[in-house]
């Protein structure tokens, strides 16, 4: 069975690119999500399904230590062409395992799925990759997800259930990137969840 984002991918990363480049043109703010992951000032990030590295790509631009994954090699190759300074990886976020060069886990202040990466997910394996990023974060470190609450699809609620199962808590809830306030009807979230720091003995 087909992802949703092999059913519905919007096309090559150059004509993906182009829909935010007429955006940003037009003057709309096309850097909410990076606004957003930057208020809590990570010194590291993980773009989870991070297609053409906008989101990446803006934070590293700020400064942050950025690294994206994707498993979609011809969206990776294009933000490899915009940013080679930027570590980007391929893989599946369910299973990918990113090591440091001396072969130590690689670890991150913040992982960030924004872009409905959550919606775009095999049925059945949004599980596993909350908790493989789940597992990518160090104590203390924050997952950001952002998607749409549509019927039928991905609830909120298994979502909760997948992070308190993957061991994370939760930290803040927004109904856009803006940070206007969630209710249960908002048609999107951004969850943020959080991994406890182990408690002093």
């Amino acid at each position: 069975m087909s992802t949703r984002w092999e059913r519905e991918r919007i096309g090559p990363g150059a004509a993906y690119d182009e829909r935010f480049e007429r955006l940003a043109a037009a003057g709309h703010d096309v850097h909410g999500e990076a606004n957003f992951v930057a208020s809590y000032a990570p010194k590291t990030v993980l773009d989870a399904g991070c297609g053409t590295g906008r989101v990446a790509i803006e934070l590293a631009r700020r400064g942050v230590r950025c690294a994206g994954v994707d498993k979609d090699p011809t969206v990776l190759g294009r933000a490899r062409e915009k940013a080679p300074e930027v570590e980007w990886y391929l893989g599946d976020i369910c299973d990918v395992e990113l090591h440091t060069p001396d072969g130590e886990p690689r670890r991150f202040q913040c992982v960030v799925a924004a872009g409905n990466v959550m919606l775009f997910l095999r049925a059945g394996t949004e599980g596993r990759a909350v908790a493989n990023m789940a597992r990518h974060l160090v104590p203390g470190g924050l997952l950001v997800a952002g998607f749409q609450l549509l019927g039928g699809r991905y609830r909120l609620a298994d979502y909760d259930e997948d992070c308190a199962v993957a061991g994370l808590e939760p930290y803040e809830r927004c109904a856009t990137w803006q940070r206007e306030p969630w209710t249960p009807e908002s048609g999107y979230v951004v969850a943020v969840h959080r991994k406890p720091k182990p408690q002093p003995t």
